[in-house]
């Protein structure tokens, strides 16, 4: 019992005397499916870092309510996303159709994230169309210089009965 317990090995866990054997030595894991395959990142991840959305939860909701589709089908947030993938993501009224060329784990300057995707032709011709459409749409509508008044907005309520008919 005379012998101090913080140099007597047996009492102290933390070293590794002799009274204790050798750590063993873990074997490497036998390589999956998973580790051959090209490394990914997660779709919400991606898609924040290249700014696409703000934040990361943004980009997890666009996915689970549909706006974005890798390959031909719908995605969830973890899924992998490769160099070479295509996506089509909708935000607001513009539907982006986009090769994946680089993988980005952390949000970057814009310069960096455009790096990491390139639109194809055909995505950005249909972008454009539909924004040039758009405007053409709003082109005869001019905005109110001020609010209306009351009696005006009981003329709009008015007016806008006469559609039911």
């Amino acid at each position: 019992m005379g012998a101090n317990p913080r140099t007597h090995s047996m009492h102290n866990p933390c070293r590794h005397g002799p009274a204790y054997p050798a750590m063993k030595q873990r074997a490497p894991h036998a390589a999956t499916p998973a580790t051959n395959a090209a490394p990914g990142v997660r779709l919400d991840i991606w898609l924040w870092a290249t700014r696409f959305f703000k934040t990361r939860a943004l980009a997890k909701q666009a996915i689970e309510g549909g706006k974005i589709e890798v390959g031909d089908g719908p995605a969830k947030p973890a899924t992998p996303v490769h160099v070479g993938s295509r996506l089509k993501i909708t935000r607001g009224e513009d539907r982006y159709e986009i090769d994946v060329t680089a993988l980005r784990h952390q949000r970057g300057s814009a310069a960096l994230a455009q790096q990491c995707y390139a639109e194809t032709q055909a995505g950005r011709a249909a972008r454009e169309l539909a924004a040039e459409q758009r405007r053409l749409a709003a082109a005869g509508y001019e905005k109110p210089a001020t609010k209306p008044d009351k009696r005006a907005r009981r003329l709009i309520r008015a007016l806008g009965d006469i559609d039911a008919f």
